[in-house]
């Protein structure tokens, strides 16, 4: 039988988190005079009420935590977390709804980084800070952080841990999960620190400095100028976050390898190699091409080329040019990538492309399993056979991926019949939804913003957001009948 006090228990205490990280806006409001510093104490208030009462209530509960007990606890505390989000918005006026509210809160959580926002730039300094700390919170995901700390707490972190990290892959930093998750986090903080001070350096103000520092490493891609990084005309700056961008597509394990001299095992991961391929590869092609269809020099081709293609398969969504602007195919090409995904086990969205690799493989070895039927034929990733269960798994995903990417244009679709390319910006914003990227395609392209969707739409883009952000099973599980059966 479900512990739901446990549950309770958990998210309440993250609920806590989330309104204590809520005070860390107040210096950026006090500083910038941007008269939103009263709403946020009482967003942060009503916060930590709300998730103080329901700790209060269930503090005293067995704090036993299984499987069950692990992925509704990672499901609703994203929804928890999501809701209580929207306070800030809500009680400074930025947002008159709930609708719009929910859609910025989500957005940034779920690190898509797909904005409502008409103008950006009029949006009061404390807000905006508040907006980019979301996605930070979100990238490595508030789960995983809390897995550090509720041992102190007597709650168990494996199945936490497990639910909020479902992909493929199981390669471990560390043997306990709480080391994990603290080695993870310094990681990511120890980069983004960095990042701040480089960009710090290389001419963006401190406020914008630590805003792009945020979301670059969450992958997230909010910005605090409408023209998102195009407004920084300034190669230094976008070769800089370009290269963190890289980064923050890498398994966190490799990059902890690296980091600590075992270069062995950095260059064992056949994932990490195809990623690095990938990009060089796409990269190479795409500056060609803008090259000779534009007349930019061969280092702005280059660097537009790079940054594009960088935060479209990391799936951070900033923009320094408009790739729907070059070529037809070059159009098409980016859509495509908003399938693809970085590594498992990094801050990034999408399908990832460990699962693309396996599928490949797979795909591949039938045919030789057609010409020696009675032969055993396996799988291989970093020179481990790649168990059945996984495979299974894996398929399953890419099915359900395309399935939910169907139905979900369909639906849209029908929602935006009124806009001029219906169908090309219902795919768009389906499939940048689902893989938490940000830009689309059609009238939701890299120059244009979420606003003009219908509030159905936002709700149902919403869904998908979150559907996208937990790999799809840590949801749906919760819809099946085996995961309410009593055993």
């Amino acid at each position: 039988m479900i512990n739901f006090g446990a549950v309770a228990n958990v998210i309440g205490v993250i609920i806590v988190a989330v309104g204590a990280l809520m005070f860390t806006v107040l210096p950026f409001s006090f500083y910038y005079r941007s008269d939103d510093s009263i709403s946020i104490v009482f967003a942060a208030i009503t916060c930590i009420t709300i998730g103080l009462s329901i700790w209060l209530i269930h503090r005293k509960t067995n704090m036993q935590i299984g499987k069950r007990e692990g992925y509704l606890i990672v499901a609703l505390s994203w929804l928890a977390i999501s809701v209580v989000s929207t306070l800030p918005y809500l009680f400074s006026g930025v947002f008159p709804t709930i609708t719009d509210a929910l859609f910025e809160s989500v957005s940034g959580l779920t690190t898509t980084g797909a904005s409502i926002f008409n103008n950006i730039e009029a949006v009061p300094k404390g807000i905006l800070f508040w907006r980019s700390l979301t996605q930070w919170i979100g990238g490595m995901g508030i789960i995983v952080l809390t897995v550090a700390v509720f041992p102190l707490l007597g709650i168990g972190g494996v199945e936490l841990f497990v639910a909020e990290s479902p992909g493929p892959t199981s390669d471990k930093i560390h043997p306990r999960i709480k080391e994990t998750a603290k080695r993870l986090w310094l990681i990511y903080v120890g980069l983004t620190f960095l990042l701040t001070i480089i960009l710090f350096f290389n001419g963006m103000n401190f406020f914008d400095a630590i805003n792009h520092g945020l979301t670059t490493m969450a992958t997230g891609g909010f910005s605090t100028k409408n023209a998102s990084i195009a407004y920084f005309n300034n190669p230094a700056i976008q070769y800089s976050i370009a290269f963190f961008m890289f980064l923050a597509g890498i398994n966190y394990t490799v990059i902890y390898y690296s980091l600590t001299g075992n270069f062995k095992k950095v260059w064992k991961s056949d994932e990490f190699k195809t990623y690095v391929i990938l990009v060089i590869s796409l990269i190479t092609v795409v500056t060609l091409v803008v090259y000779q269809v534009t007349d930019n020099t061969v280092e702005k081709s280059f660097r537009e080329s790079a940054f594009q293609i960088i935060s479209i398969i990391t799936t951070t969504g900033f923009v320094c040019a408009d790739y729907t602007a070059w070529t037809p195919a070059l159009t098409m090409l980016f859509f495509l990538l908003l399938f693809v995904g970085a590594s498992a086990g990094s801050t990034s969205g999408g399908i990832k492309i460990i699962r693309h690799l396996v599928f490949f493989k797979n795909s591949f070895l039938e045919f030789k399993r057609l010409l020696h039927p009675k032969a055993i034929i396996r799988i291989k990733i970093d020179k481990q056979i790649v168990a059945p269960r996984i495979l299974t798994h894996i398929l399953v995903f890419l099915m359900l991926y395309l399935m939910l990417f169907i139905i979900g244009s369909v639906v849209m679709t029908g929602i935006l019949r009124d806009f001029e390319r219906p169908l090309l910006t219902s795919i768009g914003a389906v499939a940048t939804a689902l893989g938490n990227v940000g830009p689309a395609i059609g009238e939701l392209g890299p120059l244009d913003n979420f606003a003009s969707v219908p509030d159905i739409g936002k709700w149902f883009l919403t869904l998908l957001m979150l559907l996208g952000r937990l790999e799809l099973f840590t949801i749906i599980i919760l819809f099946t009948p085996y995961f309410w059966k009593i055993n």
